[in-house]
């Protein structure tokens, strides 16, 4: 048996303290969740350190975190992925049906993984070939403003010299003059001084045909990289040429992009997409309580929920799926699960799923504290993010510190009394407080304006009292 290939990270390999640190920065409370994220993210690292066979037989430890809405439990998945810097995709149970059903099936989620992949990487090497890419660009353009003696590029947009003196060799090096002339056209490109000139060029159009695949969830539009597609079908479908008369500053763009995909390799793109899905990627499973058979029984009629379960279990437990990348195994692929079940609980799942996700997190409901935290703390605070809105229009808002008390217990009052959506709550709070803020900002606000205890009651506690209204508003 041979070993897997190694992916290589480009952020580094965090410690579990060092990604629960990093997490916090973001989201407040959950400790026990973030542990156990952060553990499942370092035996990655582990186990590819791993030689011989044995790194194989070693599976991801599937999460399940069990909590209310609004918690926190997608955004610590997805803030473990950016840490990570690995492919990560976030789908709902209930999206999916059983095979013979007209829905999605479930293998869908791990072709969009890969096209999550390969969007990850083509950025990556995007901004590692970017420079070369801007000077063979640069190049070309100069070859457009001042042609050479000979072409240096087929699509210069210049011919031969067809009134090149007869017995004159083609390759004769070029003058001083020339240098020199080139030289000052390059100074006046990168001053921008030419961006406006007119200059005709040959764009290149690839016709990239499409092919409708027939698969269990219905059609899929599945395109085929040309690259090594037209060598092997002998040229087939050739690249056409179409001559434009543009101005230097969209030439410039044009033939950076033509350069980025002469440079982009993209059948490696594809392999090393397959390779980082593979090894490194993460599927969030939301609200997976809601296919739990008891949560279908007492809502609603059964759409086969019990099926998509009996569908996702291949999957968690390791399986090979076709896509047109070619075929992706799902062994070492982390999948967190997460739901509510306030109607249903973990042992309603069947039971070959329960075992899949051995590691079981519970997240916390949200306290007055938390709401005051959230609101202040994080590095993407509600506070933080209206203050950077409103300075846009000259108003430079203040909270002061008895108002976010305040709005945190309005916002649990309103849980308490309402359905419980967590943190989202001050959402619907934020947006009734500031409304009259934000809609006179800046015709008629300007300068700094305080959020007073005061005002957050006269706003928002008519509203809270009448429960009609706050059902309506809030």
């Amino acid at each position: 048996m041979t070993d897997s290939p190694v992916i290589n990270l480009p952020r580094g390999e965090p410690t579990p303290q060092e990604t629960v640190a990093e997490l916090d920065r973001y989201i407040v409370g959950q400790a026990k969740a973030k542990r156990a994220v952060a553990v499942a993210l370092r035996n990655r690292y582990r186990r590819r350190q791993i030689t011989g066979p044995l790194r194989d037989d070693v599976r991801p430890k599937n999460i399940l975190m069990i909590g209310p809405t609004g918690v926190g439990k997608t955004e610590i998945a997805r803030r473990l992925a950016q840490i990570a810097g690995v492919p990560f995709l976030k789908v709902e149970a209930t999206k999916f049906t059983e095979v013979g059903y007209v829905g999605r099936d479930v293998d869908s989620m791990i072709r969009d993984l890969v096209e999550v992949a390969i969007r990850l990487l083509r950025t990556r090497k995007l901004e590692a070939l970017t420079p070369k890419a801007r000077q063979r660009a640069r190049e070309r353009l100069l070859d457009v403003l001042l042609p050479p003696s000979r072409p240096r590029h087929p699509l210069s947009g210049f011919e031969k010299d067809s009134t090149a003196t007869p017995g004159l060799p083609m390759d004769r090096i070029e003058t001083d003059s020339e240098s020199h002339a080139r030289s000052r056209i390059a100074a006046r490109l990168d001053a921008g001084d030419l961006d406006d000139k007119m200059v005709e060029i040959d764009v290149t159009e690839t016709v990239t045909p499409m092919v409708e695949v027939f698969t269990q969830s219905g059609i899929e539009e599945m395109g085929f990289n040309l690259q090594g597609f037209q060598s092997a079908l002998g040229n087939l479908f050739p690249p056409r040429h179409k001559r434009r008369q543009v101005k230097v500053a969209e030439a410039r763009e044009i033939f950076f992009h033509e350069e980025i995909n002469r440079l982009l390799d993209q059948e490696e793109l594809q392999r090393e997409a397959v390779r980082l899905a593979e090894d490194s990627g993460i599927v969030f499973l939301d609200e997976i309580d809601k296919i739990a058979a008891s949560y279908v029984s007492k809502t609603g009629p059964d759409v086969s929920r019990e099926g998509v379960q009996r569908d996702l279990l291949p999957l968690v437990e390791g399986t090979t799926v076709v896509t047109k990348y070619g075929m992706v195994k799902t062994d070492h692929i982390l999948f967190i699960a997460a739901g509510a079940f306030n109607v249903s609980k973990p042992s309603d799942l069947i039971p070959e799923l329960q075992g899949r996700f051995p590691v079981r997190v519970e997240l916390d409901k949200l306290t007055v504290d938390d709401f005051k935290r959230i609101l202040t703390e994080p590095q993407n605070a509600l506070v933080k993010q209206y203050a950077a809105l409103l300075e846009v229009d000259g108003v430079a808002l203040r909270f002061h510190p008895d108002a976010i008390d305040r709005i945190a217990r309005f916002a649990c009052e309103a849980n308490a009394n309402q359905e419980n959506i967590g943190a989202r709550r001050l959402h619907t709070i934020m947006e009734l407080l500031l409304d009259e803020i934000s809609f006179q900002a800046p015709a008629e606000r300007q300068g700094e304006v305080e959020i007073t205890p005061e005002l957050v009651e006269r706003i928002l506690a008519p509203v809270l009292q009448n429960q009609d209204l706050a059902r309506f508003i809030l």
